[in-house]
């Protein structure tokens, strides 16, 4: 059975990007590629990667996008239109269940990785499509910027690891939070 996965970094007081989207704050911190809790070790369960508009951006102007870094069939959610790139990108719109028979299909025996967007992933989560979160806390506080996640969420934890200086925790996701 596929499982889906929300893997990203976050700051301490729960951003993904700071108030003008910038990473460098997240991409100046050791990471070991090596260590625990590592992004090769979690692509390699990967047969699919879903991702919101401002990821996909953001990937193309601040990762090159040429050639594009993933191997595996994208799915990028988007309302508009979008540069397109060599590679096997797919833009698609509506709720994430519109889109599950597609994406199991295209991620095979593997799993999916919801990356970038904690509003994407909130959007999965309430379609009953995430089953883990994990994130690498780095050691910053950014005052405001993007939220790590959007709703509330019952989760347990799995496991945790240091990695260079980062804290990585996985939990899962169990389900809503009612407040």
């Amino acid at each position: 059975m596929t499982a889906y996965h929300f893997s990203t970094a976050s700051s301490l007081d729960g951003f993904l990007a700071d108030s003008e989207d910038n990473l460098g704050w997240l991409l100046s911190r050791h990471f070991d590629e090596k260590g625990p809790m590592n992004i090769p070790d979690f692509q390699a369960t990967i047969g699919a990667n879903v991702m919101g508009a401002t990821t996909y951006e953001w990937l193309l102007v601040n990762g090159g996008g040429e050639p594009w870094p993933y191997d595996v069939p994208t799915f990028v959610f988007t309302h508009r239109d979008l540069p397109t790139v060599d590679g096997d990108v797919r833009f698609v719109s509506g709720a994430p269940v519109e889109h599950r028979g597609a994406i199991e299909s295209a991620a095979g025996d593997r799993d999916v990785w919801v990356l970038g967007g904690g509003a994407l992933a909130a959007a999965f989560a309430d379609d009953g499509m995430l089953d883990e979160l994990t994130v690498t806390f780095a050691p910053v506080l950014l005052g405001a910027g993007r939220p790590l996640f959007g709703g509330a969420r019952e989760l347990r934890l799995l496991e945790h690891a240091v990695n260079g200086e980062f804290l990585a925790a996985r939990y899962a996701v169990l389900g809503p939070r009612e407040v």
